[in-house]
């Protein structure tokens, strides 16, 4: 059988060999940022190929194990001294998806080229905003569609293209598996992408519908299981079934032709077979003519060794990727079809053209859910499996995490951030700039019982601007939380909480005095006067409360 053509060229013969000095120079080095499950085979490769400056992570305790691990190799907690380096040119991301928007814009504009796991975005507004930043920039955008540099698919790719299974019919695929189950995205943003760029690429053409129906078993309103089918223009009929709810894995890709139909297994020894079945008419009845699968040898190439080499080829001749930000681009209109279509029974979708004309001026990911009669201001931004109910209104530029519940009839201020599986009901009010950490309670009425209906005697809760809650604090409805106070983890509140206290414990108790930069307590030190050491801002202390010696000071 023929050979693939070379994933990059020349790549098995570079495999496991240092980049080259003279490009390796050229590009000088790569940063990989994230170091999670698949961020660590990132490191790998390109530790392998001698380009590796920089390990970048959120959590500093990872920093040991890298300095075991790779002892030539830089470890940062911060992402922007890793944009500051100079050193480095291009960037890997293998972030959290929520994340890869933000991540690359900024690696971008800092005048990185990068290198973006799967999926480029979480929504098409965004991988349209990345591809042109790009392309303005003149940078290197990659998505990290591994299957499009696996041998088996090159060359599957290459027999289609040349006709040797004839006329192509029908497409499908299943990745199957019990394995890793997230809540922060579902199953077909998870597992589908692959699958979708692959079958892109196969028949150079876009679905013109989609459709998707699928199941939510574990966790509501995230799917478990789904079932995408695609209409191509030119006949050809696809379907992809996903899901982490499967006794054993399975990752194949059948390719149905007219003349032979293949096989792709990535699971199996034999990844591509050839089958050079027939469909012969006798009597006016198709009859099935079986004949033998013949397995094609492919190059022993490590598709992500492959993929990884791609990249750095790209950033040292400038040429675009195979997978480059358009194609990630179309990839996503698949999958945002799918999720709406997911999201409405079924119903089909057409890539590329369901997003409104006008776009409102705040972001909302597909599965979160924004009713009618509530308003939204400008920047604001609300992930995944929330929902904000009618009459809720939120300021500009709020930030709601994950699982929140806003509403109905709720107001917050400007800039506020509502993290993971927070509810704010009907009598809370957040003033401006309000942090909420992590599951932390709010409750509205004094004494609930199932059997008996008490919202006619809810008690106003009122947080006032610039206030602190810490994860997984309790807040007892009828208070208020004066401005810039700083409510520590776990607590219970059960009385008003003066203007820039520190309360914490259960009952929550009062512990001292936080400036409004919350850098560090205030320490009065017998004085009715007091100055933060960080920010340099000054306070009265009087009658038992404390203000900003200028109203200035905690703006």
């Amino acid at each position: 059988m023929h050979r693939p053509e070379g994933p990059p060229q020349a790549a098995s013969a570079n495999a496991g060999r240092p980049f080259g000095a003279a490009k390796a120079e050229k590009h000088r080095g790569i940063a990989v940022i994230g170091f999670g499950y698949w961020g660590k085979n990132l490191i790998r490769n390109f530790h392998g190929l001698g380009v590796l400056r920089s390990i970048c992570d959120a959590d500093p305790g990872r920093g040991s194990v890298v300095r075991e691990k790779y002892p030539d190799v830089a470890f940062l907690s911060d992402l922007e001294a890793v944009l500051e380096d100079d050193s480095t040119s291009a960037v890997a991301i293998a972030t959290p998806a929520v994340t890869h928007f933000e991540v690359a814009r900024k690696a971008i504009e800092a005048g990185k080229d990068v290198f973006v796991e799967k999926p480029l975005a979480i929504n098409v507004h965004e991988g349209r905003q990345l591809t042109a930043l790009a392309a303005e920039h003149r940078k290197i955008l990659m998505v990290g569609h591994i299957l499009r540099y696996h041998p088996a698919v090159i060359e599957l790719g290459r027999l289609i293209s040349d006709g040797d299974l004839g006329r192509i019919q029908y497409l499908y695929s299943n990745r199957l598996n019990m394995g890793k189950i997230r809540t922060e995205e579902n199953i077909l943003w998870s597992f589908a992408p692959h699958d979708i760029s692959v079958m892109l690429a196969l028949l150079n053409e876009s679905p013109c519908t989609v459709s998707c129906q699928g199941g939510s078993y574990l966790s509501e309103s995230v799917a478990d299981v789904t079932v995408s089918q695609f209409l191509f223009s030119s006949g050809v009929r696809a379907h992809i079934f996903v899901s982490w709810l499967h006794p054993s894995k399975e990752q194949r890709l059948v390719v149905v032709g007219s003349e032979k139909m293949a096989v792709f297994d990535d699971t199996a020894a034999d990844k591509l077979v050839i089958y050079p079945h027939k469909v012969e008419w006798k009597n006016r009845i198709p009859t099935a003519v079986k004949a033998e699968g013949e397995a094609v040898q492919l190059d022993a190439v490590e598709p992500l060794r492959a993929e990884c080499m791609h990249f750095l080829e790209c950033v040292a001749s400038r040429k675009q990727p195979r997978t480059d930000g358009h194609e990630g681009l179309r990839v996503l209109e698949v999958l945002d079809a799918c999720q709406q279509s997911l999201q409405d029974n079924g119903a089909a979708k057409q890539p590329g053209i369901a997003q409104p004309a006008e776009q409102p001026p705040y972001f909302a990911h597909p599965t979160s859910v924004v009713d009618d009669g509530s308003e939204i201001g400008q920047g604001t931004k609300i992930w995944h499996f929330s929902h904000v109910l009618p009459g809720s209104k939120i300021g500009e530029n709020c930030k709601i995490g994950q699982n929140v519940v806003i509403g109905p009839d709720v107001t917050l201020g400007k800039g506020c951030k509502i993290q993971n599986n927070v509810s704010v009901y009907p009598g809370v009010t957040l003033e401006d700039h309000v942090f909420c950490g992590p599951s932390m309670v709010f409750t509205n009425v004094m004494n609930p019982r199932s059997e008996i209906v008490r919202m006619h005697e809810v008690r106003p809760t009122l947080v006032r601007r610039g206030a602190t809650i810490g994860a997984n604090a309790t807040i007892v409805c009828g208070i208020t939380i004066g401005e810039y106070a700083f409510i520590g983890a776990g607590a219970v509140v059960t009385k008003n909480v003066p203007p820039y206290a520190i309360v914490y414990g259960n009952p929550a108790a009062q512990r001292g005095w936080m400036c409004a930069c919350a850098a560090e307590k205030l320490d009065f030190d017998g004085s009715n006067a007091a100055a933060c050491g960080t920010c340099e801002r000054k306070y009265v202390l009087s009658d038992g409360s404390i203000s900003p010696e200028s109203k200035e000071a905690s703006q």
